[in-house]
């Protein structure tokens, strides 16, 4: 199964070319007598939802603190997530994947669960990601047009059954995601940390324009909504051919994040023309939308979000000893770039950026500034 890429999507990197398609371990492996222990602690929940007896295989997890393993006993597959409670919490990818499944959608079924120790039992939806698929020539725009699609049935689905009980994806969390930029990516390439005065002035720009982000009716935002983490599952029909992953930190909020998500992803290039085609696949299935309230919404929502992910990229190299990460930096940049170009609602942050953040130092910290395929 390509496992759950990202505790957040913009967590998740490219795979290097000829290797494993699943993500970076994020923590090694317990040692000692704590491994031991948990170990222990896996046969009895494995034992307990009939797996006694089958020998675990290690898959590589995510940029979480999550593990991984597959167990097939030659009439039955599943997955074993090993997510340690002192540092995860299982129940909200359980619930949002009741949620999905409740809708129609395919999610991974949850076949055994102890949340208390952080395992779970999950559905294994085999080995056929979008990233491997593109990776091996697979048709990309018939790859992107099936995402749209099932973002398309989602949001129609939500609007007609009501609002599940999510976080409001508000102001408070939209502004502590865009702090990251300032206090690690600038930390980072500056050298120093920003003035206080500076900081301040960065999250007050972004306060005044998030209100022109929001859209008239909140839906389901799963937040990582990317090729890392979608699934081509062969023989289900329409969108449910569609294979959900790393959604555990969905909210409510604007239609337009999961699309900027996809179409404006941090790990690969997108070609323009397949992203206008998309957008409009998109729109075109809600007529009755404000077409520029939504692309001002989608320009400055891509922007807060690659503004977050130049800081987890960077907090993931500098904190977590994860330096792949940085050969995106080149891209976001151009992201960023390509959206405040175009959306006068962001000239304020654009200011801000260009006092602040010139382009002489738009570049990855520590002098990883090359896009490798090794990320």
């Amino acid at each position: 199964m390509a496992l759950i890429t990202s505790p957040h999507p913009e967590e998740a990197a490219k795979r290097p070319s000829g290797t494993t398609y699943y993500a970076e371990v994020s923590a090694s492996r317990p040692e000692g007598a704590v491994a031991a222990a948990r170990d222990a602690a896996i046969a009895e929940f494995l034992a307990a939802a009939g797996w006694s007896g089958i020998a675990p295989t290690s898959l590589a997890g995510d940029a979480s603190f999550r593990r991984y393993y597959r167990l097939d006993d030659g009439t039955r597959r599943v997955v074993l997530m090993d997510a340690p409670p002192q540092v995860e919490d299982v129940r909200p990818y359980v619930a949002v994947s009741g949620i999905l499944r409740g809708l129609g959608f395919s999610a991974p079924q949850i076949h055994a669960e102890d949340s208390a120790c952080g395992f779970l039992l999950i559905e294994d939806f085999g080995d056929d990601s979008y990233t491997r698929l593109l990776a091996r020539g697979a048709d990309e725009a018939a790859l992107y047009a099936l995402a749209i699609d099932t973002l398309i049935a989602l949001h129609r689905a939500v609007a007609a059954g009501g609002l599940p009980a999510l976080p409001p994806y508000d102001e408070t969390r939209l502004l502590t995601e865009a702090a990251l930029l300032v206090d690690w990516y600038a930390t980072a390439v500056l050298g120093t940390a920003l003035l206080a005065a500076a900081r301040e002035d960065y999250l007050a720009r972004w306060q005044d324009i998030l209100p022109q982000a929001m859209l008239p009716g909140a839906t389901l935002v799963l937040r990582d909504y990317h090729v890392d983490n979608l699934m081509l599952l062969s023989g289900r029909p329409g969108v449910a051919g569609c294979g959900l992953l790393d959604f555990q930190d969905a909210v409510l909020g604007p239609a337009s994040y999961d699309l900027v998500s996809l179409l404006e992803d941090a790990r690969r290039d997108v070609p323009s023309a397949l992203s206008a085609a998309m957008t409009e696949r998109y729109l075109a299935a809600f007529p009755g939308l404000d077409r520029a309230l939504f692309r001002r919404s989608a320009a400055i929502l891509a922007v807060q979000r690659n503004c977050k992910i130049l800081g987890i990229f960077t907090r993931l190299w500098r904190r977590d000893g994860k330096p792949g990460y940085l050969a995106h930096i080149a891209r976001v940049w151009r992201l960023i770039e390509a959206d405040i170009g175009r959306e006068p609602a962001l000239a304020p942050v654009a200011d801000w950026l260009e006092c602040h953040l010139p382009r002489r130092v738009r570049r990855a910290p520590a002098g990883q500034q090359r896009e490798t395929s090794a990320a």
